[in-house]
């Protein structure tokens, strides 16, 4: 028998969040591990084949830290690993995903894919939607909060 989720469920809550995200963090890091890569690895790298011009690592450890809220100089071992493994590449001041990056991802997301289609799948888009909206509202709530802290 498949849980799905009832009309009875639980009202979104921060623990209800939290369980979302890292099921289904867990299932990209199982992924990521077969191809050596770590979830923070391929966030940076994401962000660096994402981007419309050429970052340099300033860039990089500020986009990133904005996603994940980790600490800079994480970030910064994260992109030497990248560099190490010849996903990144230098180029001047800037950092540019290598091609081997670029297929990374692209096998990481060809073997996610149906994956994601199964747990995203058969939700009405009127609640993806509406679920879209609160969890924008929470996150530009929460980054607001975190701001408040950190001054």
């Amino acid at each position: 028998m498949t849980a799905t989720a009832s009309t009875t469920a639980p009202a979104a809550d921060g623990r209800t969040l939290g369980l979302a995200h890292y099921a289904a963090r867990g299932v990209l890091e199982h992924v990521l591990a077969r191809y050596g890569a770590t979830f923070q690895q391929q966030v940076a790298l994401r962000a660096a084949v994402t981007a419309d011009a050429p970052r340099t690592p300033d860039d990089l450890v500020a986009q990133v830290q904005h996603s994940l809220k980790a600490d800079p100089a994480d970030i910064r071992a994260t992109l030497d690993e990248l560099l190490s493994k010849q996903l990144l590449t230098t180029d001047g001041t800037h950092l540019r995903p290598t091609d081997a990056g670029r297929e990374l991802l692209a096998a990481v997301g060809a073997e996610t894919a149906p994956i994601t289609a199964r747990i995203w799948g058969g939700i009405p888009a009127e609640e993806l939607a509406a679920a879209g909206h609160v969890l924008a509202l929470v996150a530009e709530r929460a980054n607001a909060e975190l701001a408040a802290l950190t001054v």
